[in-house]
C-alpha cells in the first residue's frame, strides 16, 4: 500500500509540474500579437468628404523617439505619424477617409523623430533644427510629440543610471532629473510654440508601460527595477502637469490605451485585462510597438486632433474657429 502511496504521489506531482509548466507557458510567456485593428474607433463625423478643417497651410511635424520615427512598424506607412498624414494602401475598411489629409488640404510633413533619442536630444532638436517656413505667417503647426521614454529605459541597468539613462536609479536619485524634465519641457513647448507666429497645436504621448502596470522588469526581460513605477508615473505626471499649464498642449493617452496589452496580456485575472483583444503591441525590442501598437496610437492620436481641431487654423490670442468641436467617446483599455 505504501508503495502504491508513494506511486500515487509522484504521479500527481508529475502531472501538477506540467500542467504548472504549460500554465506559465500560456499566461506568462505567450504573447500573441492578434490581427486585425487595435485601438478606439475613430469619429466619423470630422472626416465628411468634401469639408476642410481649414485651407490655411499646415505642417504636420513629428517630434521624439523611436515611437514616432516608427521602428517597429511593418512598414514606414504603417508607422502612426504616416498613418495620421496619409491612409496606407492596405487601410482598413473603418478607417478609411479618416487621415488628416483629407481635411487639411494644404498639408505637408516632416517627422524630425530620431530612433533612441532621449527628453534631452529632443530640447537639441529644438532648439537647432526645426525646419524654416517659407511663410511663418501664415503656416499652422500640427506637432505630434513621444518624449521621455527613452529617458527610463536606457541603458537597460546595463550601466549605473544618470540623467537621460535612469533605469535602475532610485527614486531619491531621480528626483533632480525629473525636475530637469520637467523645464525641458516647458522650454520645448514653448519654443515649438514660438516657432509657429501663425498658431501652432502640440500633441505629445504620455509614456506606456510594458509590464501593464505590474513593474515586474523581469516580465520584459529586464533586470529588476524596485522604483521603476515609481518614477514613470512621476515622468507621466510632469508631461500631463505641463500640458495643462498650455492652453495649445494636449497629453495623448498612450499609457492608459496600452494598459493590457504587455507582458501580461494574457493574465485575464489582472485588472488591466483587455477581454476583447488580450494580445501583445510591443515589438521584438519590448519598447516599441508592433505594427497593431502603432494603429492604437494612430487612433488616440487622431483623437485628440479631432477633439481639438478647430483650433486647426486659429491665430494665437485670436478666437478658435467657429466649427463646434467634434465629442470623442473615452476610450476604454480594459
Amino acid at each position: 500500500m505504501a508503495k502504491k502511496r508513494s506511486r500515487r504521489y509522484w504521479i500527481l506531482a508529475g502531472v501538477l509540474s506540467i500542467v504548472g509548466m504549460l500554465a506559465y507557458i500560456q499566461f506568462g510567456l505567450r504573447r500573441p500579437v492578434g490581427e486585425g485593428p487595435a485601438g478606439p474607433d475613430v469619429n466619423n463625423a470630422a472626416f465628411v468628404a468634401g469639408e476642410a478643417w481649414t485651407d490655411q497651410p499646415v505642417l504636420l511635424l513629428g517630434i521624439g523617439d523611436s515611437v514616432t520615427r516608427g521602428l517597429g512598424a511593418q512598414n514606414t506607412s504603417h508607422s502612426y505619424f504616416e498613418r495620421l498624414r496619409e491612409n496606407p494602401a492596405d487601410e482598413f475598411s473603418d478607417m478609411q477617409g479618416k487621415c488628416l489629409s483629407a481635411v487639411l488640404p494644404q498639408l505637408t510633413a516632416t517627422n524630425l523623430a530620431v530612433s533612441g533619442s532621449t527628453s534631452l536630444d529632443h530640447m537639441e532638436v529644438i532648439t537647432s533644427q526645426l525646419p524654416d517656413l517659407e511663410s511663418p505667417e501664415d503656416v499652422f503647426g500640427l506637432v505630434v510629440m513621444t518624449t521621455g521614454g527613452n529617458d527610463l529605459i536606457h541603458s537597460y541597468g546595463r550601466r549605473p543610471p544618470v540623467e537621460g539613462a535612469m533605469y535602475g536609479a532610485t527614486l531619491e536619485q531621480a528626483k533632480p532629473w525629473i525636475v530637469k524634465f520637467q523645464d525641458r519641457l516647458e522650454q520645448m513647448f514653448d519654443r515649438v510654440t514660438d516657432h509657429f507666429p501663425a498658431g501652432c497645436e502640440i500633441f505629445v504621448g504620455d509614456i506606456y508601460d510594458p509590464t501593464d502596470g505590474v513593474g515586474d522588469a523581469p516580465s520584459i526581460f529586464l533586470p529588476p527595477w524596485p522604483d521603476g513605477l515609481a518614477i514613470h508615473a512621476q515622468y507621466n505626471d510632469t508631461i500631463r502637469q505641463v500640458a495643462a499649464e498650455r492652453p495649445n498642449v494636449h497629453v495623448v493617452p498612450l499609457h492608459a490605451t496600452f494598459l493590457g496589452h504587455g507582458s501580461h496580456c494574457r493574465q485575464f485575472w489582472r485588472s488591466n485585462y483587455d477581454a476583447n483583444d488580450p494580445h501583445y503591441w510591443f515589438y521584438s525590442n519590448i519598447e516599441d510597438p508592433n505594427d497593431r501598437g502603432y494603429d492604437a496610437i494612430r487612433r488616440v492620436f487622431l483623437n485628440s486632433i479631432v477633439e481639438h481641431h478647430h483650433a486647426i487654423g486659429s491665430r494665437p490670442g485670436s478666437p478658435a474657429s467657429a466649427a463646434p468641436s467634434i465629442p470623442v467617446e473615452p476610450s476604454d483599455p480594459n
